[in-house]
C-alpha cells in the first residue's frame, strides 16, 4: 500500500512525514523520533478522538495527503548523550559465507546424500541441535600421532582422502564446517570414519554396487558411545572428568525382578540400579497408539530363563521406574523389529501419536516423584495465570473500546433534558457493572494501560519465579544437568518413510533456537522469543516449515512416521536469574513529579511547631489561632458537622432566621474556652438581608487539607455536597 504524506507539528516546526497505513502507532512514534529526537514513550500524538495508541492501525485514522497533526513532548536528558554505535554496520552483502551462517535466524548447512545415507545424516542434524555438545565437542582434542592430522587435512581441502581412526574427532570438524556456510556438505571423512569402526555400515545392498540402507537409531547409539567415551563435559576450568554424555544425556533406572509364584521364597527378589541412555517405546502391541503407553510398557518386561529351583525355564517379571531424569531425554520408536519367517527386518505401521510436552513423572520412582511433583504443579499453575492475565486483558480491553465507543455515540447525539440523560447515563451505568461482573472483571477490574499491564504482569512474572525456585528440591538444584520439574519439550526428530527398514527414506525436523529480542526489563536488555517454527532436513535440502507439520509424523501407512524424538527439559529459574530479579527489585524508581502532588486526601498530621507550608488555603488571611484553642486529634467527621451546622446557621440568617444551637469544633475530650474577639468583624462583608456575615472560624480548617473553598451556599445540594466528604471536587 502507497505511503499518504502528511505533516505533523511539533515545537513550532513543521514535519513531513510519509505515513504507512500497513503499520501501528509505534512506528509513526519511531519516525517522529528521528525527527524530533523526542523518546517514543514520551510522545504524545494528537488524532481525532484522542490519542495516537501504540498498537492503533495506522489505515484506521483515514489520514488525507498533506493532513496536519500535532505531537506534544518533549526529550529526556538521555536522549541528548546518543553516540555511534562501538562496532561498524555491516550489512550481509559484505560478510563472508562463515559470518553469514552465524548470523541469527540464518538458514543452517545441509548435507549431500552420499548414497543411501540419509540415515546418517538426519541423525547428524539432531545431534547438532544440543549446543552443549557443540561447546564441548569443540574443546575436544585426539590423542597425538605421527601423521597428518584430520584437521590439518581438512584445512587443505584433502579430508576425504581417507578415513580418520577418530570418528569424534570427525564429527567435532563437521560441526564446525556446518556452523561456517550455509549450503550443503559432504561427510565422507565421518562416514569412511564410521564404516571402518562399525562394519555393519558398509554393508552392501543385493547388487553388490551400493552401500545398503541403514537404520538411523543404530548409528545414533553408536555415535553416543564414541561420544560417551571421549567427550567430558565441560564446567568452565577445563577440569571436569565427568563424561557429557552421562551428563547430560543419561538416567538412571531402579528395576526389581520378581520370580515367578510357584518358586516361594527360594530364589529372592533382585533389585538393582542401572544407567540408560534412551527410553524404548513398544510398539507390538495392537492396544498402544500413545507414546504414554509404550513407555509403560517397555518398562515392564517379562524374562525368560532357566530357573535353578524348578529346573527349567520360568518367566521372570522386572519391572522398572527412572530414578534419575537427564536434560535431554532421547525415545526410540521400536517400530522395526525381525520376523523369523522371513528373515528380515520389518516396520510397524500404525499410527503412534506422541505429544509436544512429554510429562515423565508417572514413569518415576517414589522419591523422585515426591520431589517432581510441587515443581510440575506450580510450572501448571504459573502458565495458566499467565494465561487468565491474557484473557482477561482482551476482555479488558473489549469493554474498554465498547465503552469508548458508547461515549463517542452519546457525544454525538442531540442534548436531551437533563433529568431524562441523568435517568439513562444511571441505568447505563448500572448495566455496564452488571456485564463486567459477569465477564470476570468485577468491580476492580480498572482499565489499564499497555505500560501498566506490562509492568503488573512483569511483577507477577518476577514473583512466580522466585515462588518457582523455592519449591525446587535441594538435591535436584545441586545436579545441574537433570530434570527437575519431570516435563520435557520436543526439540528434534528423525523420521522413517517407506515400508520397511532395509529401504525407504530417513528425515529429520529441528526446532529452531530462540532469537534474541531487544527488551530493557529483562537482563541484559535481552531476552529469547521463539515463533514455535521448525527446521525440516531433507539431505541438502533445508526448509522452515509450521509446528502443524510436527503432528503428522504419527505413520500409518507408508507415510512419514517418527522414529527417534530428543527431548529437553523445560527451562526453569535459576539462582541467578533470581539475584538478577531481587537487584532490580531493590533499586529505587526515580520518583515522577505531579501536579496533583501538593494534594492529599487525608487530614494533615503535622503539628503546630513542625516545619513546612500551611494546608490551608486560608492559613495566610485567617486570624491565628490562640494555642489554647488548637485541638488535638482532631475527629475529622465532627469538622465536617460542625462546619455545616455554621454553615446552615448562615443561611438561617439570611433568611431572617435565628439558630443559634451550632456546635463548636471540639473534641469531646476537651473543653470550650471563651474565643478571644475576631478582628475581622469590622469588615465582614454583608448578607442580602444587610446584616453582617462573619468569616468561618478558622478552626473548620485545622484537618480539612486542601479541599477548602469559599462558595456561596445556595441551595440544599451544595450543603450536601459540602459534608459528603473531603474528595470533595472544586
Amino acid at each position: 500500500m502507497a505511503t499518504i504524506p502528511i505533516i505533523i507539528k511539533h515545537a513550532g516546526k513543521k514535519h513531513n512525514v510519509d505515513l504507512d497505513p500497513t503499520a501501528r502507532g509505534e512506528d509513526l512514534k519511531v519516525q517522529m523520533f528521528s525527527l524530533t529526537g523526542v523518546e517514543p514513550d514520551r510522545q504524545t500524538i494528537l488524532i481525532k478522538g484522542g490519542k495516537l495508541k501504540d498498537d492503533t492501525d495506522l489505515s484506521k485514522l483515514n489520514a488525507k495527503p498533506n493532513q496536519i497533526f500535532t505531537m506534544i513532548g518533549t526529550a529526556s536528558s538521555q536522549a541528548s548523550t546518543l553516540v555511534a554505535p562501538a562496532e561498524k554496520l555491516k550489512f550481509v552483502e559484505d560478510m563472508t559465507e562463515a559470518e553469514a551462517a552465524k548470523m541469527e535466524g540464518a538458514t543452517p548447512a545441509g548435507l549431500e546424500n552420499l548414497g543411501n545415507t540419509c540415515y546418517l545424516n538426519s541423525t547428524l542434524q539432531v545431534l547438532k541441535s544440543i549446543p552443549e555438545l557443540q561447546q564441548d565437542l569443540a574443546e575436544y582434542k585426539a590423542a597425538q600421532s605421527g601423521g597428518a592430522t584430520l584437521s590439518m587435512l581438512s584445512e587443505m581441502g584433502l579430508g576425504a582422502l581417507g578415513a580418520s581412526s577418530d570418528l569424534v574427532g570427525s564429527l567435532r570438524d563437521l560441526f564446525k564446517q556446518m556452523s561456517e556456510t550455509q549450503g550443503g556438505l559432504a561427510p565422507v571423512v565421518l562416514l569412511n570414519s564410521l564404516r571402518s569402526q562399525y562394519s555393519q555400515f558398509a554393508q552392501k545392498d543385493k547388487s553388490g554396487r551400493r552401500y545398503a540402507q541403514q537404520d538411523a537409531e543404530e548409528a545414533w547409539s553408536q555415535l553416543i558411545q564414541q561420544i560417551r567415551q571421549k567427550v567430558k563435559a565441560g564446567d568452565g576450568a577445563g577440569t571436569s572428568n565427568e563424561a557429557f554424555v552421562d551428563k547430560y544425556m543419561a538416567g538412571r533406572l531402579h528395576s526389581v525382578t520378581r520370580p515367578p509364584e510357584e518358586v516361594g521364597e527360594n530364589e529372592p527378589v533382585v533389585e538393582k540400579d542401572e544407567t540408560f541412555l534412551k527410553i524404548d517405546c513398544h510398539l507390538s502391541n495392537n492396544e498402544i497408539r500413545h507414546l504414554s503407553e509404550g513407555i509403560k510398557a517397555g518398562l515392564r518386561e517379562t524374562l525368560e530363563k532357566r530357573s535353578e529351583t524348578l529346573g527349567r525355564d520360568a518367566v521372570y517379571i522386572k519391572e522398572s521406574a527412572i530414578s534419575r531424569l537427564p536434560k535431554y531425554l532421547t525415545v526410540h520408536m521400536i517400530r522395526f523389529f525381525w520376523k523369523n519367517d522371513i528373515k528380515k527386518k520389518a516396520k510397524i505401521l500404525k499410527k503412534v501419536t506422541f505429544p509436544e510436552e512429554l510429562d515423565m513423572v508417572e514413569y518415576c520412582t517414589e522419591d523422585l516423584k515426591n520431589r517432581l511433583i510441587p515443581v510440575r504443579e506450580k510450572v501448571r499453575n504459573i502458565r495458566k495465570d499467565e494465561q487468565d492475565m491474557e484473557r482477561a486483558r482482551k476482555r479488558q480491553k473489549l469493554r474498554h473500546k465498547q465503552e469508548e465507543d458508547r461515549k463517542h455515540d452519546q457525544g454525538l447525539k442531540e442534548a436531551e433534558a437533563a433529568p431524562i440523560a441523568k435517568l439513562r447515563e444511571k441505568k447505563e451505568k448500572k448495566e455496564t457493572k452488571n456485564e463486567a461482573e459477569k465477564a470476570g472483571g468485577g468491580e476492580m477490574d480498572v482499565y489499564k494501560t499497555d505500560e501498566q499491564y506490562e509492568q503488573e504482569k512483569e511483577e507477577a512474572l518476577r514473583t512466580a519465579k522466585k515462588e518457582l525456585y523455592e519449591v525446587i528440591d535441594p538435591e535436584l538444584l545441586a545436579d545441574e544437568s537433570a530434570n527437575k520439574s519431570g516435563l520435557y519439550e520436543l526439540r528434534g526428530v528423525v523420521c522413517h518413510q517407506g515400508a520397511s527398514a532395509d529401504s525407504g527414506h530417513y528425515t529429520s525436523y529441528v526446532k529452531k533456537e530462540a532469537r534474541l529480542v531487544d527488551d530493557p526489563k529483562a537482563p541484559g536488555g535481552k531476552r529469547k522469543e521463539e515463533d514455535g517454527k521448525w527446521w525440516y532436513f531433507n539431505d541438502d535440502k533445508v526448509s522452515e516449515v509450521e509446528p502443524e507439520r510436527i503432528q503428522t509424523l504419527v505413520g500409518g501407512g507408508e507415510a512419514a512416521s517418527a522414529l527417534i524424538l530428543l527431548y529437553r527439559a523445560i527451562p526453569l529459574p535459576t539462582k541467578e536469574d533470581i539475584e538478577t530479579d531481587s537487584v532490580k527489585t531493590t533499586e529505587p524508581e526515580p520518583r515522577k513529579t505531579s501536579r496533583f502532588d501538593r494534594r492529599s486526601r487525608s487530614p494533615s498530621t503535622r503539628g503546630p511547631s513542625e516545619p513546612g507550608r500551611s494546608r490551608s488555603p486560608l492559613a495566610s488571611q485567617s486570624p491565628p489561632i490562640h494555642e489554647s484553642r488548637r485541638v488535638p486529634n482532631q475527629d475529622p467527621a465532627a469538622a465536617a458537622a460542625a462546619a455545616a451546622a455554621k454553615i446552615n446557621a448562615d443561611l438561617r440568617a439570611r433568611n431572617g432566621v435565628q439558630h443559634v444551637d451550632v456546635p463548636p469544633i471540639r473534641s469531646p475530650a476537651v473543653a470550650t474556652p471563651t474565643p478571644p474577639p475576631s478582628s475581622s468583624s469590622a469588615t465582614a462583608p454583608k448578607t442580602s438581608t444587610g446584616q453582617s456575615m462573619s468569616k468561618l472560624d478558622g478552626d473548620i480548617y485545622i484537618a480539612d487539607g486542601d479541599y477548602i473553598k469559599d462558595i456561596e451556599v445556595n441551595d440544599l445540594r451544595n450543603r450536601y455536597m459540602l459534608t459528603k466528604g473531603s474528595t470533595q471536587k472544586m
